[in-house]
């Protein structure tokens, strides 16, 4: 037993000393964090700034402005005096209120013309481009007509074919006539896969080659006419009331569609329908009120029926 207890005081000796050497070859960081004291700063305030900065005598340090120094000349804003016929511009409360054809005329010349197809400024309107798209019962998108006064009417629909390297294309040629019946007619051609879909294409073409037709009280032309495109010739002559329109073909399309009641009209050269189509157009774009003729002339209009 007594050896025991000798080995027990020996064993506990060797690791009291082996602590004591830990502790006294620790490293430098432990035993800066066992024996660091807490160092307190001074509180920075502005006073205290101040007092600093003008006592440096560095380029480097901090200037303040002192907007409380008498001594300096304060910036004051002296505006210049006004002209003796000036008169101040009036409130925006007092001016006028707009009508309705200003804010009208304010809103085209931002936006563009209304919807409605109506133009204060005298904007071309005549175009089928913003219509208005819907959907159909087989989610396909389907297209109104613009309700702008012109009533459309086809001349002709023609299956052509165009031959490419894999073979041929086909495709549908339609020719539309529009016009609202007093004054205004146009003529359009367009090619489409569908047969809706050209008449569309060339309803749009003819609103936007709209041509004025003149005519007198009696609904008929001024005077006579010819006109030609191409190989196809027109022939147009005023007639009297109650004759009505004595024509064929595209000729009479164009002539009933501009509003013309009495006239006659006559194919010479190509029974082509485009063709004499623009034909008419050529011809009704050949005529003068007579008006316009005394004005030219400076003569008066009860000369020229001398």
């Amino acid at each position: 037993m007594a050896t025991t207890a000798s080995a027990t005081r020996a064993t506990l000796s060797s690791l009291s000393s082996l602590s004591l050497s830990l502790s006294l070859h620790s490293t430098p960081r432990l035993s800066f964090l066992s024996t660091a004291k807490l160092t307190r700063f001074p509180k920075l305030t502005l006073s205290t700034v101040l007092v600093r900065a003008s006592e440096s005598d560095k380029p480097n340090g901090i200037v303040f402005d002192d907007f409380n120094n008498p001594d300096e000349d304060a910036a004051v804003f002296d505006p210049p005096t006004p002209p003796e016929d000036y008169t101040p511009p009036p409130s925006f409360d007092e001016l006028p209120m707009e009508t309705e054809d200003e804010i009208a005329a304010a809103y085209e010349e931002l936006y563009g013309p209304a919807y409605a197809g109506v133009s204060v400024l005298g904007n071309d309107v005549y175009v089928m481009d913003s219509k208005a798209k819907k959907m159909s019962a087989f989610g396909k998108t389907k297209k109104e007509k613009v309700k702008d006064g012109f009533e459309e009417r086809v001349v002709q629909v023609r299956r052509v074919t165009k031959v490419v390297k894999g073979g041929k294309q086909l495709k549908f040629r339609a020719i539309v006539v529009v016009g609202d019946k007093k004054g205004q007619v146009g003529v359009g051609v367009a090619k489409a896969k569908e047969v809706i879909a050209a008449v569309q294409k060339s309803a749009v073409d003819a609103r936007r080659n709209i041509v004025t037709v003149p005519m007198t009280k009696y609904l008929t032309f001024p005077h006579r006419s010819d006109g030609d495109f191409g190989a196809a010739k027109v022939m147009l002559r005023p007639a009297s009331p109650g004759t009505g329109v004595i024509a064929g073909g595209a000729v009479r399309i164009v002539l009933e569609m501009a509003g013309v009641e009495n006239a006659l009209g006559k194919q010479l050269g190509s029974n082509n329908a485009l063709n004499n189509a623009r034909a008419t157009v050529v011809a009704v774009q050949k005529m003068k009120q007579w008006r316009e003729v005394s004005r030219e002339r400076g003569i008066p209009m009860e000369e020229l029926w001398k």
